[in-house]
């Protein structure tokens, strides 16, 4: 099962149309123009229902094969990232502040390359629902689409999602049933002391030094709370305090994340931030107030579809080239949401030797393209088999 002759030819198109959406991006949940560009071309390939507006601005198109059966669903995102370009490319971003750093311009291509494939074949019975969701970089949206009631209303039974890995190469594939990128936690944190001046640091209760305390003493909830097997991020992001040299200020202000890839991990890790700080502000006589938001969950593979997905993927690739025991990342997805509501899997498609992803000069690779384009036929049919 190697790569498709239909996908490699459909390479340049595909690369086009990733190319307009790189030129133009949008952030979070405003995709009004990428969507509005899918929905168009899923409506010109064929696709039998197009409907837009779920989950505030997704798209998802419903290709129904040649007999009755049931439905799986294949996912991509659409949302770009709040940076400035460097890539020097032709296509590079023409918005000052925006640019697709993350890929999702290429997994959109890839899946709208699918779509028009499937469509023009239909080797399969069942029906293939083609996901294309908003706001992915922080937003929520996979989440939003899911309590839009998107599973139900399509009759998804099965849902599969795909990121490109830059430093994977090209024509690689990489996955792990289980625990694969984690939750994706925050806090803020607030030290209230008496400020003064300078000079006279006996008469405050300074929240610059109690701030830094709380620093240095959240990092032994990775180093003496957590297992040394466990996987744990704790790190501060932000600290914000003070305005003149000589005062001493009322109050100091911190954030940061937290990355776990278990529910009892996130658990402990939130309930040692509000014991460390309410240990600290008892010790000094301050007031720390703490703000913890549950973000993304864990995204979590389930065991059987990520068998079928590694087997598809080194039909394609070869065993080599397929790692089914890929290391966790502690990077956050809120595909999480969707493998939350359906079983299915997340893999990772190599992007070569380029920039990491969120970095000002990343550009999706598009020899990549037919690779990816073909995992998502052969899953759709393998898992629709006539």
């Amino acid at each position: 099962m190697p790569i498709l002759n239909r996908a490699a030819e459909l390479q340049d198109e595909i690369a086009g149309w990733r190319r307009q959406l790189h030129r133009e991006p949008e952030l979070l949940f405003a995709v009004e123009k990428t969507a509005a560009f899918v929905a168009e071309k899923l409506r010109e390939f064929g696709v039998d229902e197009v409907v837009t507006g779920i989950g505030r601005t997704g798209v998802v198109g419903l290709i129904r094969g040649k007999d009755e059966g049931r439905t799986i669903g294949l996912r991509a995102d659409m949302d770009a990232l709040p940076i400035e370009e460097t890539s020097g490319k032709p296509w590079a971003s023409i918005t000052k502040g925006k640019m697709h750093a993350c890929g999702h311009d290429g997994h959109t291509a890839m899946l709208l390359g699918a779509a028009k494939y499937l469509t023009e074949t239909r080797n399969f019975s069942g029906n293939v629902a083609v996901i294309f969701q908003p706001a992915e970089e922080g937003g929520g949206g996979g989440n939003e689409m899911v309590k839009d009631g998107m599973m139900e209303r399509f009759g998804i039974a099965e849902v599969y999602g795909m990121h490109n890995l830059p430093g994977l190469p090209v024509g690689s594939f990489g996955t792990r049933p289980g625990p694969i990128m984690a939750a994706t936690d925050e806090f803020n944190i607030t030290v209230r002391g008496r400020g003064g001046h300078a000079a006279l640091p006996h008469k405050t209760i300074d929240p610059i030094v109690i701030g830094a305390q709380v620093v240095t003493a959240l990092q032994t909830i990775v180093s003496r709370v957590a297992d040394p097997i466990a996987s744990l991020v704790v790190s501060v992001t932000k600290f914000n305090a003070g305005f003149a040299h000589n005062v001493i200020p009322e109050e100091a202000k911190l954030a940061g994340t937290v990355r776990t890839l278990s529910p009892d991990m996130r658990e402990e890790a939130e309930a040692r931030i509000r014991q460390i700080c309410a240990g600290l502000a008892s010790a000094h006589g301050a007031e720390i107030t703490v703000t913890y938001h549950r973000n993304y969950p864990v995204t979590v593979n389930h065991a059987d579809e990520t068998g079928h997905a590694v087997s598809v993927a080194r039909g394609i690739s070869g065993a080599t080239a397929v790692d089914d025991a890929l290391n966790p990342m502690m990077g956050g997805e809120d595909f999480s949401y969707m493998l939350q509501s359906r079983p299915g899997a997340f893999i990772f498609l190599g992007n070569g030797d380029t920039a990491g992803l969120h970095h000002p000069a990343y550009d999706f690779n598009d020899e990549a393209i037919p690779h990816g384009v073909t995992y998502w036929v052969k899953l759709a049919e393998s898992r629709l088999a006539a």
